[in-house]
């Protein structure tokens, strides 16, 4: 599996939009919205995240994944003095459930090992990725509102 990944660029804004908007994708199936209304929503709730992120994690990197040079995904990671933090991750959905999260988040996990550091994550209680997370070792050691905070300590084997 060739994963790269390039900083992003003020041309991804529509692609990271696409993305955001297929982590939605289940939620929007039950509003009772046309396709216009659901479009409007998902465009200002990502200008609303994207704007939040770049506003409050000034040390991250902000990052596009490419597979074999084709962009699947971003990665927005924060490499902090106590830990490391997956601020987001998001494949879009071809890419889901095919072993790249797992890659993906297995050279996270070994960057942090290397350091000595913890890897931490908010990631919704029903976000089906959750169960990837837990198989590599991640457990919850907090809460916040709908999103559970996890971590893999960086002695975890």
């Amino acid at each position: 599996m060739n994963l790269t990944f390039r900083p992003i660029e003020t041309t991804d804004r529509d692609f990271l939009s696409a993305v955001y908007a297929s982590t939605r994708a289940d939620e929007m199936a039950l509003v009772d919205w046309d396709e216009r209304q659901k479009a409007a929503f998902l465009e200002m709730q990502f200008a609303a995240q994207h704007r939040y992120y770049q506003e409050n994690y000034r040390d991250t990197d902000f990052l596009v994944l490419l597979l074999d040079g084709q962009p699947i995904g971003r990665l927005y990671l924060a490499r902090w003095p106590e830990e490391i933090r997956i601020v987001d991750i998001a494949l879009l959905p071809a890419y889901r459930n095919a072993g790249v999260g797992t890659q993906l988040l297995t050279d996270v996990l070994e960057e942090a090992a290397a350091a000595g550091k913890p890897v931490r994550i908010h990631v919704e209680g029903f976000n089906p990725a959750l169960s990837l997370y837990r198989r590599l070792g991640f457990k919850q050691i907090g809460e916040h509102g709908v999103y559970l905070l996890m971590e893999r300590p960086a002695d975890a084997s």
